[in-house]
């Protein structure tokens, strides 16, 4: 069993957590759920854990809310513990791809799952959104069912499974679910809760924004507001459409457009709502000061290794305007930066800071880039217009807000709260940005770093760089002078923890001894070194599956294990720092 009661000593405790289990839904003198929500993952009552994060939402609209974390995916009984739910069941295959999950870059089972008590491997099915579909189906005929999370989000179209080798159905099709949530989803969910409360059908459903459903070329708003992408079977036949489809995608998923998405398969038609519109900060604020406790669920009695790494974190903002051509934040989270209030990040640190454990220390104050907080487009008129994939690439925009002050602001005011020690940022962040704004590099370099700074050149070839959509590397260089030169004047002994990517799409041979020649030439040895994996809908994946590039050009591609383990091992033989180290005759002339 993954889970064993731990025999909750008074009512309080079980109503802290939404339910899992009759005793706590009697505990709150519940007889049925509104919603039941499915996960992939354990329920831990954390905001960096999206289960947690739309039940509490749920919750604060006076919506009863349980979860089923982690059922046994053999039997249909495992999600019908806490009865049948009056609204609607919301299935999601955990924090991660559940594909991406279970497999490394050579498809090879992972040894450990961080989302599972004590990381057990085995409490997870492959494809879990399709096979907790199949069992919702089995235990309650005919109850709605909406998909939503990562999983979900990315594969809302046709895509390229890495793992089949193949192209796949939108996983609304191949679930069988009645609607699609891509994106972070707090509000496309609360709205599918006000409609089935007010009518119950299942056809009202349609047309919320930030959701997808299928349905006929009736629904479509008209071709003015429709872009449509090629069919499944196009794809199938003809590579390069993947990477029309992905183009098409990013460009027209704009927040505050109106255009609809639509993509034939078969006799069926797939439509894409428009995003929806990105939370103001006074609504982010108001979920992160929700009631969570910030704790797994009592039930475990073994440690959830990534609430481990997140306990004492906090999120500053949301979203993503990079647009680096492997990347899925940006497709899930989307471009527009939404960023919290200094009050509501400085409450949340006030909170952490009564918990058992903590000891004076914020381990990051972050998002997908941290150095993102409080930028953003300076005229949201020519945003609801733009059809860029990125600001910063390949030069930054004239109408982005590039200033790092509120940033500034907000870690000086963090800084001053007395129950700190210190505040870190591990999250990474763009250096391109960075060097915008010198002042930010000295902040940095003074309070926030801990010895070691993650930063993402990915690669040290121009060419591999423009494919990758990450600036040119003497724009790394640059930021390598600064920092060492802002730690210098902070006087302090600090080195950056850049990240490589190995196996990208156009990258060769040549270009990996390349890089294996740079690290040498500056003194530097790789330790954060991935293998890249072509996930669903990324652009990257596109390049991959085709062999062309986005402009259109062939391009090679290492495609077996054994061209992909080549090209890894170039920085794999040495697994010390990756910093820039001084000269052995520097040392004797100091």
């Amino acid at each position: 069993m993954t889970r064993q009661s731990s025999r909750p000593t008074s009512n309080t405790q079980l109503r802290a957590f939404l339910p899992m289990s009759r005793q706590e839904m009697d505990a709150r003198d519940w007889e049925e759920l509104d919603i039941l929500l499915v996960s992939g993952d354990a329920y831990v009552d954390h905001p960096a854990f999206g289960t947690a994060l739309i039940g509490r939402c749920l919750e604060s609209k006076g919506y009863r809310v349980g979860i089923i974390a982690q059922p046994a995916w053999r039997d249909p009984q495992s999600v019908a513990t806490l009865g049948c739910p009056r609204l609607f069941a919301g299935v999601t295959a955990g924090a991660m791809d559940s594909m991406l999950n279970l497999y490394t870059a050579n498809k090879k089972r992972r040894s450990e799952d961080a989302y599972s008590p004590a990381g057990r491997n085995d409490l997870r099915p492959a494809r879990a959104t399709i096979v907790y579909c199949n069992l919702l189906r089995q235990a309650f005929p005919g109850l709605p069912l909406i998909i939503g999370g990562i999983e979900a989000s990315l594969r809302r179209f046709a895509h390229y499974d890495y793992w089949d080798d193949r192209i796949r159905s939108s996983i609304l099709l191949d679930s069988g679910a009645d609607l699609l949530v891509y994106g972070m989803g707090e509000m496309p969910v609360l709205e599918v809760a006000r409609r089935l409360s007010r009518s119950g059908r299942k056809t009202d459903l349609r047309f919320i924004p930030g959701t997808v459903f299928a349905g006929s070329e009736s629904d479509l708003p008209g071709k003015e507001k429709t872009i449509a992408l090629p069919s499944r079977q196009e794809i199938q036949s003809n590579p390069e459409k993947l990477v029309d489809a992905a183009k098409l995608t990013v460009a027209h998923s704009n927040p505050y457009s109106k255009d609809y998405i639509a993509q034939e398969d078969g006799n069926r038609l797939v439509i894409s709502v428009h995003p929806q519109r990105p939370l103001k900060t006074k609504q982010l604020d108001a979920i992160y000061d929700l009631p969570f406790t910030r704790r797994a669920h009592f039930s475990y009695k073994l440690p959830i290794p990534a609430l481990e790494t997140v306990r004492f974190s906090i999120t500053v903002h949301r979203g993503c305007y990079g647009g680096c051509t492997f990347c899925a934040l940006g497709l899930h989270q989307g471009k527009a930066i939404q960023s919290r209030s200094i009050q509501s990040i400085t409450r949340e640190i006030e909170r952490l800071s009564t918990l058992k454990g903590f000891r004076g220390i914020i381990t990051d104050l972050g998002g997908p880039t941290a150095n993102m907080y409080g930028t953003g487009c300076t005229e949201p008129e020519q945003m609801a217009k733009c059809k860029r994939a990125s600001c910063l690439f390949p030069k930054p925009c004239r109408l982005l807000k590039s200033s790092h002050e509120s940033s500034l602001c907000m870690l000086k005011a963090v800084r001053n709260l007395d129950c700190l020690k210190k505040a870190f940022i591990a999250s990474g962040i763009r250096y391109d940005l960075a060097l915008l704004d010198p002042q930010y590099i000295d902040e940095l370099a003074s309070h926030h770093v801990g010895g070691h700074l993650s930063v993402a050149p990915e690669h040290c070839v121009d060419r591999v760089l423009s494919l990758m959509g990450k600036p040119a590397i003497g724009v790394f260089e640059r930021f390598m002078v600064d920092f060492k030169k802002a730690s210098q004047r902070a006087n302090k002994e600090q080195y950056l923890i850049p990240y490589l990517l190995s196996g990208f799409p156009g990258c060769t041979n040549r270009d990996m001894t390349q890089v294996q020649r740079y690290l040498s030439e500056h003194r530097m040895v790789s330790q954060q070194v991935q293998a890249f994996i072509p996930t669903p809908m990324t652009r990257a994946t596109a390049m991959f599956y085709s062999g062309r590039s986005l402009a259109g050009d062939r391009i090679y591609v290492a495609r077996t294990a054994e061209a992909r383990k080549r090209q890894h091992r170039h920085l794999t033989t040495e697994r010390r720092s990756f910093i820039r180290k001084p000269r052995s005759s520097h040392r004797k002339r100091r």
